[in-house]
Protein backbone atom coordinates (compact mmCIF):
# COMPACT_ATOMS: atom_id res chain seq x y z
CA UNK A 1 0.00 0.00 0.00
CA UNK A 2 1.36 3.40 -1.02
CA UNK A 3 0.45 6.42 1.05
CA UNK A 4 -0.14 9.68 -0.82
CA UNK A 5 0.68 13.23 0.21
CA UNK A 6 -2.20 15.55 1.05
CA UNK A 7 -3.11 18.51 -1.11
CA UNK A 8 -4.20 21.82 0.40
CA UNK A 9 -7.75 22.67 -0.67
CA UNK A 10 -7.18 26.17 -1.99
CA UNK A 11 -8.74 27.46 -5.19
CA UNK A 12 -6.06 29.27 -7.19
CA UNK A 13 -8.73 31.46 -8.78
CA UNK A 14 -8.87 33.22 -5.40
CA UNK A 15 -5.23 34.31 -5.45
CA UNK A 16 -5.86 37.83 -6.88
CA UNK A 17 -8.55 38.47 -4.25
CA UNK A 18 -6.30 37.20 -1.48
CA UNK A 19 -3.34 39.28 -2.63
CA UNK A 20 -5.61 42.32 -2.68
CA UNK A 21 -6.69 41.58 0.90
CA UNK A 22 -3.08 41.19 2.02
CA UNK A 23 -2.14 44.49 0.37
CA UNK A 24 -4.95 46.18 2.32
CA UNK A 25 -3.66 44.68 5.56
CA UNK A 26 -0.13 45.91 4.91
CA UNK A 27 -1.42 49.38 4.07
CA UNK A 28 -3.63 49.46 7.16
CA UNK A 29 -0.72 48.84 9.54
CA UNK A 30 -3.11 46.60 11.51
CA UNK A 31 -1.83 43.06 11.26
CA UNK A 32 -3.84 41.48 14.08
CA UNK A 33 -7.34 41.78 15.64
CA UNK A 34 -8.72 44.07 13.00
CA UNK A 35 -11.04 44.11 9.97
CA UNK A 36 -10.39 40.64 8.53
CA UNK A 37 -10.53 38.83 11.86
CA UNK A 38 -13.96 40.35 12.47
CA UNK A 39 -15.08 39.56 8.90
CA UNK A 40 -13.89 35.95 9.16
CA UNK A 41 -15.87 35.55 12.40
CA UNK A 42 -18.96 37.15 10.84
CA UNK A 43 -18.88 34.88 7.81
CA UNK A 44 -18.36 31.79 9.98
CA UNK A 45 -21.25 32.90 12.18
CA UNK A 46 -23.55 33.16 9.16
CA UNK A 47 -22.45 29.83 7.65
CA UNK A 48 -22.69 27.88 10.90
CA UNK A 49 -25.59 29.65 12.68
CA UNK A 50 -23.41 30.24 15.78
CA UNK A 51 -21.49 33.07 17.45
CA UNK A 52 -17.82 32.70 16.48
CA UNK A 53 -14.38 33.70 17.77
CA UNK A 54 -11.23 33.17 15.69
CA UNK A 55 -8.01 31.82 17.25
CA UNK A 56 -4.49 31.07 16.11
CA UNK A 57 -5.18 27.34 16.50
CA UNK A 58 -7.81 24.76 17.45
CA UNK A 59 -6.13 24.44 20.84
CA UNK A 60 -6.68 28.13 21.59
CA UNK A 61 -10.43 27.76 21.19
CA UNK A 62 -10.49 24.52 23.19
CA UNK A 63 -8.52 26.04 26.07
CA UNK A 64 -10.80 29.10 26.12
CA UNK A 65 -13.93 26.93 26.34
CA UNK A 66 -12.54 24.74 29.11
CA UNK A 67 -11.31 27.72 31.11
CA UNK A 68 -14.71 29.39 30.80
CA UNK A 69 -16.50 26.29 32.13
CA UNK A 70 -14.03 26.05 35.05
CA UNK A 71 -13.08 22.40 34.58
CA UNK A 72 -9.86 22.42 36.62
CA UNK A 73 -9.62 19.24 38.69
CA UNK A 74 -12.75 17.74 37.17
CA UNK A 75 -13.16 14.69 34.94
CA UNK A 76 -13.73 15.15 31.22
CA UNK A 77 -14.63 12.26 28.92
CA UNK A 78 -12.93 11.99 25.55
CA UNK A 79 -12.86 9.44 22.72
CA UNK A 80 -9.56 7.64 22.31
CA UNK A 81 -9.99 7.59 18.53
CA UNK A 82 -8.99 11.19 18.02
CA UNK A 83 -5.90 13.34 17.56
CA UNK A 84 -3.88 13.95 20.72
CA UNK A 85 -4.92 17.61 20.61
CA UNK A 86 -8.22 16.71 22.27
CA UNK A 87 -6.94 14.94 25.41
CA UNK A 88 -3.96 17.31 25.62
CA UNK A 89 -6.36 20.27 25.76
CA UNK A 90 -8.07 18.54 28.69
CA UNK A 91 -4.92 17.88 30.72
CA UNK A 92 -3.44 21.29 29.90
CA UNK A 93 -6.63 22.85 31.26
CA UNK A 94 -6.01 21.16 34.59
CA UNK A 95 -8.78 18.59 34.13
CA UNK A 96 -8.59 14.78 34.22
CA UNK A 97 -9.23 12.75 31.07
CA UNK A 98 -11.05 9.42 30.87
CA UNK A 99 -11.37 7.67 27.52
CA UNK A 100 -14.50 6.37 25.80
CA UNK A 101 -14.77 3.77 23.05
CA UNK A 102 -15.95 4.55 19.51
CA UNK A 103 -18.39 2.89 17.13
CA UNK A 104 -17.10 0.79 14.24
CA UNK A 105 -19.73 2.37 11.99
CA UNK A 106 -18.67 6.03 12.21
CA UNK A 107 -15.35 5.99 14.17
CA UNK A 108 -16.93 8.48 16.62
CA UNK A 109 -17.88 8.22 20.29
CA UNK A 110 -20.14 5.32 21.25
CA UNK A 111 -23.23 6.37 23.20
CA UNK A 112 -23.34 3.00 24.95
CA UNK A 113 -19.78 3.29 26.25
CA UNK A 114 -20.21 7.00 26.96
CA UNK A 115 -23.17 6.20 29.23
CA UNK A 116 -21.15 3.53 31.06
CA UNK A 117 -18.22 5.92 31.58
CA UNK A 118 -20.51 8.80 32.57
CA UNK A 119 -22.14 6.68 35.28
CA UNK A 120 -18.73 5.50 36.47
CA UNK A 121 -16.78 8.79 36.49
CA UNK A 122 -19.53 11.47 36.87
CA UNK A 123 -17.81 13.84 34.43
CA UNK A 124 -18.26 17.58 34.37
CA UNK A 125 -17.86 17.63 30.58
CA UNK A 126 -17.41 15.48 27.50
CA UNK A 127 -15.66 16.09 24.19
CA UNK A 128 -17.42 14.50 21.21
CA UNK A 129 -15.19 14.42 18.12
CA UNK A 130 -16.72 14.50 14.66
CA UNK A 131 -14.30 12.27 12.74
CA UNK A 132 -13.55 12.43 9.01
CA UNK A 133 -15.91 15.22 7.96
CA UNK A 134 -19.23 13.75 9.09
CA UNK A 135 -21.14 14.24 12.33
CA UNK A 136 -20.93 11.67 15.12
CA UNK A 137 -23.86 9.30 14.62
CA UNK A 138 -24.68 9.22 18.37
CA UNK A 139 -24.56 13.00 18.90
CA UNK A 140 -28.32 13.32 19.47
CA UNK A 141 -28.38 10.67 22.22
CA UNK A 142 -25.22 11.99 23.84
CA UNK A 143 -26.55 15.56 23.77
CA UNK A 144 -29.84 14.49 25.35
CA UNK A 145 -28.02 12.58 28.11
CA UNK A 146 -25.76 15.58 28.80
CA UNK A 147 -28.73 17.92 29.04
CA UNK A 148 -30.55 15.67 31.49
CA UNK A 149 -27.45 15.16 33.65
CA UNK A 150 -25.95 18.68 33.57
CA UNK A 151 -22.83 17.60 31.68
CA UNK A 152 -21.12 20.22 29.53
CA UNK A 153 -21.00 19.05 25.90
CA UNK A 154 -18.01 20.21 23.86
CA UNK A 155 -17.74 19.36 20.16
CA UNK A 156 -14.41 18.87 18.42
CA UNK A 157 -15.34 20.03 14.92
CA UNK A 158 -11.78 20.02 13.56
CA UNK A 159 -12.78 17.76 10.65
CA UNK A 160 -16.37 18.84 10.19
CA UNK A 161 -16.32 21.94 7.95
CA UNK A 162 -19.47 22.06 5.85
CA UNK A 163 -21.14 19.07 7.52
CA UNK A 164 -24.79 19.06 8.55
CA UNK A 165 -27.51 16.70 9.74
CA UNK A 166 -31.03 17.66 8.74
CA UNK A 167 -29.78 21.23 8.45
CA UNK A 168 -28.07 21.31 11.86
CA UNK A 169 -24.36 22.20 11.92
CA UNK A 170 -21.55 20.83 14.11
CA UNK A 171 -21.38 22.84 17.33
CA UNK A 172 -25.15 23.32 17.53
CA UNK A 173 -25.68 20.30 19.79
CA UNK A 174 -23.20 21.33 22.47
CA UNK A 175 -22.22 24.21 24.69
CA UNK A 176 -19.26 24.94 22.42
CA UNK A 177 -17.60 23.64 19.29
CA UNK A 178 -14.10 24.20 17.96
CA UNK A 179 -12.93 24.04 14.34
CA UNK A 180 -9.37 23.72 13.03
CA UNK A 181 -7.88 25.37 9.94
CA UNK A 182 -4.63 23.40 9.86
CA UNK A 183 -3.27 22.85 6.30
CA UNK A 184 -4.71 19.32 5.96
CA UNK A 185 -8.27 20.45 6.72
CA UNK A 186 -11.10 20.95 4.20
CA UNK A 187 -10.38 24.66 4.32
CA UNK A 188 -7.23 26.10 5.84
CA UNK A 189 -5.70 29.34 7.04
CA UNK A 190 -2.28 27.72 7.55
CA UNK A 191 -2.72 27.79 11.31
CA UNK A 192 -6.00 28.76 12.89
CA UNK A 193 -9.13 27.77 14.75
CA UNK A 194 -12.68 28.95 15.43
CA UNK A 195 -14.72 28.64 18.62
CA UNK A 196 -18.49 28.56 18.12
CA UNK A 197 -21.18 28.66 20.78
CA UNK A 198 -24.77 29.52 21.62
CA UNK A 199 -23.48 31.19 24.79
CA UNK A 200 -22.75 34.89 24.26
CA UNK A 201 -20.96 35.04 27.62
CA UNK A 202 -18.49 32.39 26.44
CA UNK A 203 -17.90 34.33 23.22
CA UNK A 204 -17.07 37.52 25.12
CA UNK A 205 -14.82 35.58 27.50
CA UNK A 206 -13.01 33.96 24.57
CA UNK A 207 -12.30 37.30 22.89
CA UNK A 208 -10.55 38.47 26.06
CA UNK A 209 -8.89 35.12 26.74
CA UNK A 210 -7.14 35.11 23.33
CA UNK A 211 -5.57 38.50 24.04
CA UNK A 212 -4.14 38.36 27.58
CA UNK A 213 -7.47 39.40 29.08
CA UNK A 214 -7.52 42.85 27.49
CA UNK A 215 -8.92 45.40 27.95
CA UNK A 216 -9.54 45.07 31.71
CA UNK A 217 -7.47 41.90 32.49
CA UNK A 218 -10.31 40.39 34.50
CA UNK A 219 -9.78 37.26 32.38
CA UNK A 220 -6.42 35.53 32.83
CA UNK A 221 -5.67 35.00 29.15
CA UNK A 222 -2.85 34.23 26.74
CA UNK A 223 -1.70 35.23 23.27
CA UNK A 224 -3.92 33.00 21.14
CA UNK A 225 -4.78 35.49 18.39
CA UNK A 226 -5.04 34.80 14.68
CA UNK A 227 -3.17 37.20 12.38
CA UNK A 228 -5.01 39.38 9.91
CA UNK A 229 -3.17 37.62 7.07
CA UNK A 230 -4.48 34.22 8.15
CA UNK A 231 -7.95 35.61 8.76
CA UNK A 232 -7.99 37.00 5.21
CA UNK A 233 -7.34 33.49 3.88
CA UNK A 234 -10.24 32.33 6.05
CA UNK A 235 -12.53 34.95 4.51
CA UNK A 236 -11.69 33.67 1.03
CA UNK A 237 -12.04 30.04 2.06
CA UNK A 238 -15.44 30.45 3.74
CA UNK A 239 -16.76 31.93 0.50
CA UNK A 240 -15.60 28.76 -1.30
CA UNK A 241 -16.72 26.26 1.35
CA UNK A 242 -20.13 25.40 -0.13
CA UNK A 243 -18.53 24.79 -3.52
CA UNK A 244 -15.82 22.63 -1.96
CA UNK A 245 -18.34 20.52 -0.04
CA UNK A 246 -20.52 20.11 -3.14
CA UNK A 247 -17.50 19.03 -5.20
CA UNK A 248 -16.41 16.50 -2.57
CA UNK A 249 -19.90 15.05 -2.25
CA UNK A 250 -20.16 14.60 -6.02
CA UNK A 251 -16.76 12.91 -6.05
CA UNK A 252 -17.75 10.72 -3.09
CA UNK A 253 -20.84 9.52 -4.98
CA UNK A 254 -18.56 8.23 -7.73
CA UNK A 255 -16.39 6.45 -5.16
CA UNK A 256 -19.46 4.84 -3.57
CA UNK A 257 -19.86 2.52 -6.56
CA UNK A 258 -16.28 1.30 -6.17
CA UNK A 259 -16.24 0.68 -2.42
CA UNK A 260 -19.00 -1.39 -0.85
CA UNK A 261 -17.24 -1.82 2.49
CA UNK A 262 -17.23 1.86 3.37
CA UNK A 263 -18.51 4.29 5.98
CA UNK A 264 -22.19 4.89 5.20
CA UNK A 265 -23.91 8.06 6.36
CA UNK A 266 -27.36 8.08 7.98
CA UNK A 267 -30.31 9.70 6.25
CA UNK A 268 -30.21 13.50 6.23
CA UNK A 269 -26.48 13.79 6.99
CA UNK A 270 -24.09 15.66 4.70
CA UNK A 271 -20.37 15.12 5.21
CA UNK A 272 -17.72 17.67 4.36
CA UNK A 273 -15.62 14.63 3.36
CA UNK A 274 -12.41 15.62 5.08
CA UNK A 275 -11.80 11.89 4.67
CA UNK A 276 -13.45 9.17 2.57
CA UNK A 277 -13.24 6.14 4.85
CA UNK A 278 -13.31 2.50 3.78
CA UNK A 279 -12.90 -0.71 5.75
CA UNK A 280 -10.71 -2.52 3.25
CA UNK A 281 -7.03 -2.10 2.51
CA UNK A 282 -6.44 -0.25 -0.74
CA UNK A 283 -3.38 0.24 -2.93
CA UNK A 284 -3.39 4.04 -2.95
CA UNK A 285 -4.40 5.51 0.39
CA UNK A 286 -3.80 8.70 2.34
CA UNK A 287 -3.32 6.38 5.32
CA UNK A 288 -5.49 6.14 8.41
CA UNK A 289 -7.37 8.94 10.12
CA UNK A 290 -5.64 7.74 13.31
CA UNK A 291 -3.68 4.53 13.75
CA UNK A 292 -2.48 4.96 17.34
CA UNK A 293 -5.28 5.40 19.91
CA UNK A 294 -4.82 8.12 22.50
CA UNK A 295 -5.43 5.78 25.43
CA UNK A 296 -2.42 3.75 24.32
CA UNK A 297 -0.23 6.83 23.78
CA UNK A 298 -1.13 8.08 27.27
CA UNK A 299 -0.86 4.56 28.74
CA UNK A 300 -4.38 4.36 30.17
CA UNK A 301 -5.30 0.88 31.34
CA UNK A 302 -8.73 0.69 29.73
CA UNK A 303 -10.32 -1.79 27.32
CA UNK A 304 -11.62 -0.06 24.18
CA UNK A 305 -12.10 -2.88 21.66
CA UNK A 306 -13.80 -0.87 18.91
CA UNK A 307 -11.10 1.79 19.04
CA UNK A 308 -8.37 -0.82 18.68
CA UNK A 309 -10.26 -2.48 15.81
CA UNK A 310 -10.79 0.81 13.96
CA UNK A 311 -7.10 1.73 14.25
CA UNK A 312 -6.20 -1.40 12.29
CA UNK A 313 -9.11 -1.77 9.90
CA UNK A 314 -9.82 1.46 8.07
CA UNK A 315 -8.16 3.35 5.23
CA UNK A 316 -8.73 6.71 3.50
CA UNK A 317 -9.29 7.11 -0.22
CA UNK A 318 -7.81 10.34 -1.69
CA UNK A 319 -10.52 13.00 -2.00
CA UNK A 320 -9.22 16.55 -2.53
CA UNK A 321 -10.47 19.86 -3.83
CA UNK A 322 -7.75 21.80 -5.62
CA UNK A 323 -8.48 24.07 -8.57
Amino acid sequence: MKEMKFSIGFDKRDLPKLHNYWNKIIESQKWTESYFTALFEKKWNIYNNLHSVAFGSWSGGALAAMRYFQLVGQTVLCPSNTFMATPLAIVNSGAKVQFVDCNKTDLCMSYDDFKIKAEKYHPAAVWVVHIGGHIAFDIEKIAEYCKKNNIILLEDCAHAHGASWNGKRPGEWGDAGVYSFYPTKTISTGEGGMLVSIHKELIEFAKRFRNYGKPDYKVSGLNLRISEFSAAIGVVEVDRLSEIVEYKNEYAQKLDSKFKNRLILPKGMISGYYKYIVFEEIEKSTGKVYDNPCHRIMKHDVDLPNTDWVAKNHWCVPIYYNK
